[in-house]
């Protein structure tokens, strides 16, 4: 099995950086939880603080790196003008022209919330640090600011696989 140079970038967009997107998030969102007075100790909650930061940069990071490489790298050959081209081959047919008319829309601009929500977690965290134990309402905007980046990258990966099934990038 061969894969050209735009399938292992199709590869790296969605399937690598969308993975460490998703291990990013489900522990965040852990750390996040776990954070009340009653289950940390001092000591606890240092490293739990450091795992955080660390943990919400990366996803961030992680998030940007993804969005940037399918915008600049692996979009523009969905876009190409030319005959065969997977955005011409969507639009070839009036069955398929759906997918780029409503799916592959929203995708490219969807896709783009959820690294602005994931960094301002990330401000949230680093902000307040170890105060985020005592600051219910701090801990639970960062939370839900977690769960709707996760939320929208899931509808773009969703969006993204199911336009890449109907059209390849090849």
């Amino acid at each position: 099995m061969r894969l050209t140079g735009r399938e292992w970038w199709a590869l790296i967009h969605g399937m690598v950086l969308g993975g460490l997107f998703l291990l990013a998030f489900a522990g965040g969102l852990a750390e996040l939880y776990g954070l009340r007075p009653r289950m940390a100790t001092e000591q606890g909650l240092q490293a739990r603080i450091r795992r955080l930061k660390i943990g919400t940069a990366a996803m961030a990071v992680v998030t940007w790196l993804t969005d940037i490489t399918g915008t600049w790298i692996v979009y523009p050959w969905y876009r190409n003008p030319a005959p065969g081209s997977p955005r011409s081959r969507l639009l070839a047919s009036e069955s398929t022209a759906g997918w780029h008319e409503f799916a592959m829309e929203w995708k490219e601009h969807i896709a783009w919330i959820s690294p602005i929500l994931a960094t301002a977690v990330v401000f949230i965290v680093f902000s307040l640090g170890a105060d985020l134990v005592h600051h219910e309402r701090a801990r639970r905007t960062a939370m839900t600011l977690l769960v709707l980046a996760f939320a929208s990258a899931a509808v773009a990966g969703l969006l993204g696989a199911l336009i890449t099934k109907a059209a390849p990038v090849t």
